[in-house]
Parts: structure tokens; sequence; C-alpha cells
């Protein structure tokens, strides 16, 4: 089949492409830094220059896709990144810009490759959603707006596209050790820095970086594992929850009443 995945030059991109590769897919790795993905040529990976923000360069990319294969069977959107800090101090050019990337980018993204795939007749939309589009932490806000409304905006897609016998499947990622953790804390030190809320963001910070640092949480491939369910199946699950605390996670937060939940919130973080 042939892919196209966003967010490919690091982390679960970067291990999902390689692997969907090594199993024998057309894969198209498409990121900002092209020299990231150069090694990926050794598996049969093609990168392609992509910045889910600037227009033109997806118009490109997808073209570029269409122009060698003439078709697209599956999209990943699997970029996106984490902005933390307060709702009051992250400024409204850094919440934008968080939508831009993990939501309208991936929209805009999706839009243009449904023309492909209603004229085969056939497709799959693959977005890397998270849990925390089921639950809240504090100073995620933004990055929780985006991807609650990825969950919504890929529902809605569900159901639009099953009549064109295009399938849409949600990756929901616990805690999965990447740089993305130590760039979200780094984020939040940044964002809270000589401000009000300095002192309950440190330890959020700390907490951040000691998981994300050590063994806590899951692999990349565990994420690679369950997008390969959802690429080969072939009738795959509308969603697949994976990785350290992603279901605990979210049952506590369905379970307990606001207060309880903000409470061990708190609890979490003082004690951690």
């Amino acid at each position: 089949m042939t892919i196209l995945i966003t967010g490919a030059s690091s982390g679960i991109g970067y291990d999902a492409a390689q692997t969907l590769a090594r199993r024998g897919h057309r894969v198209y790795a498409a990121a900002r830094r092209l020299e990231r993905m150069e090694p990926l040529k050794a598996d049969g990976v093609i990168p392609l220059q992509m910045d889910v923000t600037d227009h033109q360069s997806m118009v490109d990319g997808v073209q570029a896709v269409i122009n060698v294969e003439g078709r697209i069977d599956i999209l990943i959107n699997n970029a996106g990144y984490g902005y933390f800090g307060a709702i009051e101090q992250v400024t409204m050019e850094e919440a934008r810009r968080q939508l831009e990337v993990n939501l309208f980018g991936l929209a805009e993204l999706t839009r243009m490759v449904l023309p492909a795939m209603r004229r085969q007749g056939s497709g799959r939309i693959i977005n890397t959603s998270s849990i925390a589009g089921k639950l809240v932490l504090p100073f995620g806000g933004w990055y929780h707006v985006s991807k609650y409304s990825v969950e919504a905006l890929s529902d809605a897609l569900r159901m639009e596209l099953k009549p064109f016998g295009i399938d849409v499947v949600m990756i929901e990622p616990g805690g999965i050790k990447t740089d993305w953790g130590i760039i979200a804390a780094r984020h939040l030190q940044e964002s809270s820095c000589n401000t009000p809320y300095e002192a309950a963001a440190q330890p959020v910070a700390e907490l951040m970086n000691k998981a994300y640092s050590g063994n806590w949480l899951s692999s990349p491939a565990v994420v690679t594992r369950a997008i390969i369910r959802a690429v080969e199946r072939r009738r795959p699950h509308p969603r697949y929850r994976i990785g350290r605390f992603s279901h605990i996670g979210v049952f506590f937060h369905a379970i307990l009443p606001d207060r309880w939940y903000d409470a061990l919130m708190r609890l979490l973080i003082r004690f951690a």
C-alpha cells in the first residue's frame, strides 16, 4: 500500500515509517527537517519536505505522491507538538500555532487526499490523537484543546466518509518515551518563569522531565504496532488506546467527580 505519514523526522513517526517500509509498504515520510529522515532511505522510505502549517508544501507533497504512485491508500496524520503553560501565560500566537499544527494542518491535509481516495473507492485516514483528548492535566490546556478537537474531527470524518469506503482510525497513546515530553516541559518552564504560576508549574515540569527521561513510559514501538494494526487489518478498530497509563488515566477521569479528579492530579504532582 502507498502510505503518506507526517511528523516522520523523529519519535513515533520515524519508527512507524521505518517499520512500515520494512513490511513492504511504499512509504512517503513527511516532515519539515528533511535531513533527519535521510537514514530512512536505507529502508526504502521516500522523504518529503512538508510543513503542515504551509499550504503550498502540503499541496506539493500530496501531488508528488500521486504523480508517482497514482494513489494514496493510507494517510497517517502524526505531526504534532505540545506547548504547556498556564492559559493566562501562553500567548494567543502560540495557542493558535498549537491548533494550526495539531488540528488545522491535520484537517487540511486530510481534505487534500480525500478526492484521490474517493476516486479509488477506498482509503484510510489514521490520526495520531492522544489520551490528552480524553483527560486534562494542569498547564496542558491548549494541547488538550487540540487533541480533544482531533477526537471530535475524527469521529465526524468516520461517519461522513464511510459511504465512500474510507476508514478513519484514531491512535490514542498514553505515556510514550519520546522527546515530546522534554520539549513540552521546557515550554512550561519558559512560559511560567517569573509569573504567578511558577511555583505550581515547576513541579509539573520536573515530573515531565523525570518521566520522559526515565523508564516509566512505553517505547514508540508500542504505538507503531498499533499503527500497523490500523494499516493492515481489513476492518480496523475506530480507536487504538495504547501505552503506559492510557487506560487507567481515562478510567479515573471518566468515573471520578470533577473535584476528586482535580485533587488526584494535585496529589500526583506533589508526591511523584
